[in-house]
């Protein structure tokens, strides 16, 4: 490997952890919404508004789940060189360039990272260290 190529692969380890990081941070954002909103409606005490805030507080945290789950598997898939990974965390870096400030700084890194061509080698689907090898045959 080059160091150009290497360097390019420890940016790619470094968005991976970004990625993993946001997701959890949005499951964790998750937690404390669905906390917060259904114990709003449980220290109220009014069964209407127990049913009301437990709908509530499902519903988003169950969209924050949604939105963070993609992330934390385009990180793994990322620091795993997945080829399926690349065009995921592209994908998801494109949507981020909407989330100012943190998610912008994060899509224009990840589009900075992914577009470059030193970094499409690391996701091909053979390992680049392993020389091909010869088919056997079945007798």
């Amino acid at each position: 490997m080059t160091s150009t190529v290497r360097s390019m692969d420890k940016h790619v380890s470094i968005l991976g952890i970004f990625y993993i990081a946001f997701g959890v941070l949005g499951i964790l954002l998750a937690v404390l919404v669905f906390v917060a909103v259904a114990g709003g409606g449980l220290i109220s005490g009014d069964q209407t508004a127990i049913a009301i805030t437990a709908t509530v507080a499902t519903a988003i945290a169950g969209f924050l789940l949604l939105v963070s789950l993609p992330s934390i598997i385009g990180g793994v898939g990322l620091m795993r060189h997945a080829p399926w990974a690349r065009i995921v965390v592209l994908i998801l870096g494109v949507l981020n360039l909407f989330n100012i400030p943190f998610g912008t700084a994060l899509g224009v890194y990840t589009l900075w990272v992914l577009m470059n061509d030193q970094v499409v080698p690391l996701f091909n689907s053979q390992p680049m260290n392993v020389a091909p090898q010869a088919p056997s045959v079945i007798v």
